[in-house]
């Protein structure tokens, strides 16, 4: 116990100061805005220089609102094709939206909504309902969404006698707890259930329509944003759904039309159809792509309405199509609707009321298509103006109040320059704002000369709002940077302290990091040193941060060259580096297939949506290969194993574990025959509910590991044959995860095993040639850091193969779901970890010892357990050092590149992901050093 604690101490140090560091960083890096605890009320418009209405702050102009709201609704789910480039089967199909903006120009009308990423329904949901700006550190409360204490649209409903009904995802229930009048709730997680949510909407959305005791009825359907997630948007199941929708919304619009004439109960009532935010086309979402940001709004009014002025119309339109499309930020949303129903903007808001969507409620008149003597006209035109330019004056000074507020009591707030700014430009807006208010309290006679004014001012209240916008899109985070550099100085000492353990271990056993004639530092740790920077210094720029596959791709296939080159000149292990080489050519293909956007709507895999081969699926020899060729890879993972069992002398309970796997790969593959459409296995295997074959393979798992603990527990035989211990532990450990990897995975899981499996016994084989090129005489041995990057490298590129990137969007929600169709949170995140980080970080760490189980460089004869145990030792600190080198370089460009505009949606993920991999990695060496010593 003594001799297994003088080693594994370095590792709990290590691994304590890298928590305490990324806790501390992750404080000052990821201070979200101070959320006050304001709120609007009636009365505080009287501290306002605009003029009162004798209701609240707005006169209310419409007296019911119906949101439905349809998740993950890309922008073109709703436009007409003919505003894109190429027509896909998936547009055109919500045609009852299409048709009604088509024939009612001046009451329906469809909008491109831009959101603000991060692009998770939580976030989204937040950012619509109090009118700011998402905070990163939300992301991860995604899957538990916390009761909103800002300021919001809903609360302004209920705190001003509006009642509100709610049906459909229970994120809503979560987020705004006892705000609803009625409520129908129903679990929104299930990604792989496209119907429970939707039947639900629709089962009490159509009667509810009838119903006189609501104000506000709010309807959230799921569907079109789970079948992303399972099939894609190029899917049949995603063109069901849409189909679906425009059923339902026709029997919508049909009962509001009916009950909407003169007395009627929807006399004065405006529809929203409305998306929370897009999704890619392999249905993943949560970053800043334009399929992520854009979704679509749908405003219809019941009123007969002309247009909006042309100065503030931002529609676009296509010559062969006389529907138009216009534009308007998610942000403005709140402030938006707030103002049509006549409640306090939310305290925080800052957003800005819409025109096109406010005329769309009120009515106005275009003034191209008035004639001089159309006067009744100009006066409708210009009370609308003047109506309009009140509601800015009010929303002007609620922004400039939650500013000032802000300020005063943040902990740093905007800076004084920003300020200074923020404040002349509403000053500016102030001073034309006493002429004009002037002109609404004594009517002037003359309309047309009041009109430019009116736009003079529309256009101060513009400026000040959108100006402010985008300074908080662009400085809206706190950055505490004491904290971050305190979090950067301890990572840096981490380093430090892993170099030094490394180094102690070495000196004590004779090891050296110089050549061993003496001559300087070894060329095998110059230019491991050299990749390992160079990888670093790539994570400064956001092109190679979003192509880091590629990159840890290109520096393996380098060091392969290396390799190569001294194989020629020893000549020998030239097939193992040959073979090398063209792992990593595979493996760029495979990282090429795994980022694809299109992935999701390729056959061939299916079950994951990580590979697209581009190939013709069409073609029945692809068909059966995509079916078969993974199941061959299973059987020749399986005849390893047992080869292993005979050939390693595995008895006893390692035995038990090894055929304990292989009888998963059987049941791996009798669960992807059931699913098949090549082997049509149906009527057999009629009796076996699709759940059942995964859960037994995690229960089997658990027992693997179980049996595993109990043996090193209880066991205390001794073996003079350290290195074949090893090999005895590896494949029972390695054997035990893989098969819950692998049916995680799906399809690609055995071809990435087996690949993993070839490489690593490439990379195992050619260990330390250049040392017996160059230093061909024995001597001290070298540590040859160059195997431990090229492994390090190859998990890093196994990672981007399987269909991962350093997104949220980058998450196989999926996975989390096979064997289960009901969420749990702590299962599913689970699952969820081991699919993510299950051949990057678990297999790869349990499978170093590989490196020292096999033929190694050194040349003692004595003391074969010590020297091969320090040798594992170094090669698992190494490894936990290049993994901690790597995040401290990801930890120090996000400080660097902190107001970059691609911070919240590409180096704060990267950092996310870095950092979890780094402690998981930290973990899983520590379970690997009590394991194998």
């Amino acid at each position: 116990m003594r001799g297994w604690w003088r080693l594994g101490k370095w590792t709990v140090l290590i691994m304590f100061l890298h928590i305490i560091a990324i806790l501390i960083f992750t404080k000052g890096f990821l201070l979200t805005r101070t959320e006050l605890p304001h709120s609007s009320n009636c009365s505080d418009l009287s501290e306002s220089p605009c003029l009162s209405s004798s209701s609240c702050w707005t006169k209310p102009v419409v007296d019911r609102l119906i949101i439905i709201v349809l998740d993950a609704l890309r922008f073109d789910f709703v436009a007409p094709s003919s505003f894109f480039e190429q027509k896909h089967p998936w547009m055109d199909k919500l045609k009852v939206l299409q048709r009604v903006a088509l024939e009612k120009p001046s009451s329906a009308k469809i909008f491109k909504a831009v959101a603000d990423p991060p692009t998770t329904s939580l976030q989204r949901l937040k950012g619509l309902t109090t009118g700011a700006l998402p905070t990163f550190i939300d992301v991860g409360n995604s899957f538990g969404a916390p009761a909103i204490v800002e300021d919001n649209f809903i609360n302004q409903l209920i705190q001003n006698g509006k009642r509100v009904v709610m049906m459909g995802d229970d994120t809503w229930t979560q987020l705004f707890p006892n705000h609803f009048n009625k409520s129908y709730p129903y679990p929104s997680f299930n990604v792989k259930d496209l119907d429970t949510v939707d039947n639900g909407c629709i089962e009490h959305l159509l009667p509810s329509l009838d119903e006189q005791d609501w104000d506000v009825l709010i309807a959230h359907f799921l569907g079109v944003d789970h079948a992303g997630h399972i099939y894609g948007v190029d899917s049949t199941p995603m063109i069901e759904k849409l189909e679906q929708y425009n059923a339902i919304l026709e029997k919508v619009i049909e009962v509001l039309q009916k009950q909407s004439g003169p007395g009627k109960l929807h006399e004065n009532t405006l529809l929203l159809v409305m998306g929370d935010h897009g999704q890619t086309l392999n249905g993943d979402h949560g970053g800043g792509s334009a399929e992520e940001v854009e979704t679509s709004i749908f405003a219809m009014s019941f009123k007969d309405l002309p247009s909006v002025p042309s100065e503030f119309d931002s529609s676009s339109c296509k010559a062969n199509n006389n529907i138009c499309i216009s534009s308007i930020q998610q942000l403005d949303f709140a402030v938006t609707v707030s103002s049509l129903l006549g409640v306090p903007f939310p305290f925080g808001s800052i957003g800005r009321v819409n025109p096109e969507l406010y005329a769309l409620a009120v009515g106005t008149w275009n003034l191209e298509d008035n004639e001089m003597g159309k006067a009744q006209d100009q006066i409708k035109l210009e009370e609308w103006m003047q109506n309009y330019v009140n509601v800015l004056c009010i929303n002007s000074w609620q922004v400039k109040r939650y500013i000032d507020v802000y300020s005063a009591l943040s902990v740093i707030g905007f800076s004084s320059e920003d300020i200074f700014h923020i404040s002349d430009l509403y000053a500016k807006a102030e001073e034309n704002w006493l002429y004009t208010k002037n002109l609404l309290l004594y009517k002037n006679e003359s309309y047309n000369a009041s009109l430019p004014d009116l736009k003079r001012q529309i256009v101060a209240y513009f400026n000040f709002l959108s100006y402010v916008a985008e300074l908080a899109r662009s400085k809206w985070t706190e950055f505490n940077l004491k904290m971050m550099g305190t979090g950067i100085g301890i990572m840096l000492l981490s380093l430090y302290i892993h170099f030094l353990a490394i180094k102690k271990v070495n000196k004590s056993y004779g090891v050296s990091l110089l050549s061993s004639k003496g001559s300087g530092i070894s060329f095998g740790l110059m230019f491991a040193s050299f990749i390992v920077v160079i990888r670093a210094c790539s994570l400064l720029s956001n092109s190679f941060i979003l192509g880091e596959g590629k990159v840890a791709n290109f520096l393996l296939a380098t060091t392969g060259i290396i390799t190569l080159r001294y194989s020629f000149i020893k000549k020998e292990m030239l097939l193992e580096a040959t073979i090398f080489l063209l792992s990593t050519f595979i493996l760029r293909i495979a990282i090429e297939a795994g980022l694809s956007k299109q992935a999701a709507t390729s056959q061939f895999l299916n079950v994951s949506s990580a590979w697209m081969l581009g190939i013709s699926i069409s073609q029945p020899v692809w068909t059966y290969m995509a079916e078969t060729v993974p199941i061959l890879a299973l059987i020749i993972l399986g005849y390893f194993l047992y080869k292993a069992i005979s050939s390693c002398c595995c008895w006893g309970i390692p035995e038990y574990v090894i055929m304990g796997t292989i009888l998963c790969y059987l049941l791996i593959a009798l669960h992807w025959a059931t699913e098949s459409n090549v082997l049509d296995l149906a009527l057999l295997l009629k009796g076996i509910e699709k759940n059942y074959i995964p859960r037994t393979i995690y229960a089997i798992g658990l027992i693997q590991l179980s049996l595993l603990a109990f043996v090193l527990l209880f066991s205390n035989k001794e073996t003079s044959n350290y290195k074949g211990s090893l090999f005895v532990k590896m494949i029972p450990i390695l054997s035990a995860c893989s098969s819950t990897v692998i049916i995680l995975l799906g399809k690609q899981g055995p071809l990435v095993a087996l690949g993993s499996i070839v490489a690593g016994y490439c990379i195992m084989r050619l260990e330390g040639i250049e040392q017996h090129t160059v230093d061909g005489a024995p001597g001290i041995s070298i540590l040859d850091p160059l195997p431990i990057v090229q492994w390090n490298l190859l998990a890093v590129c196994l990672f981007f193969a399987t269909g991962h990137w350093c997104a949220f969007d980058g998450l196989r929600y999926g996975a989390a779901f096979i064997g289960f169709d009901e969420f749990i949170l702590v299962r599913q995140a689970i699952l969820l970890a081991i699919d993510t980080f299950g051949f990057s970080h678990i297999l790869s760490v349990f499978g170093l010892p590989l490196f020292v189980a096999c033929p190694s460089l050194f040349n003692q004869t004595g003391r074969s357990r010590s020297v091969s145990s320090m040798k594992l030792f170094r090669i698992l600190m190494m490894y936990g050092l290049i993994t901690a080198t790597t995040a401290t370089a990801t930890i120090l460009c996000v400080a660097v590149q902190r107001r970059h505009l691609m911070v919240w949606g590409l180096f704060a993920p990267k950092f996310v992901f870095d950092v979890v991999g780094l402690i998981l990695t930290d973990v899983l060496i520590f379970w690997a050093f009590i394991y194998y010593f």
